[in-house]
């Protein structure tokens, strides 16, 4: 948790806001790869990218 209070500050200090939406996707799709990394769903996840 204090690695992202600490990118927070560092962002805030930086004027550095687009980097937000940015780590917002890398997190979305490092979920989605690791909850479908079993599942039958994956080939079809694969497709979309």
């Amino acid at each position: 948790m204090e690695t992202i209070i600490e990118l927070w500050r560092f962002m805030r200090a930086r004027r550095k806001f687009w980097l937000a939406p940015v780590l917002v996707m890398l997190t979305l799709f490092g979920g989605l790869i690791l909850l479908t990394h079993g599942s039958p769903l994956a080939p079809f996840i694969y497709s979309l990218f």
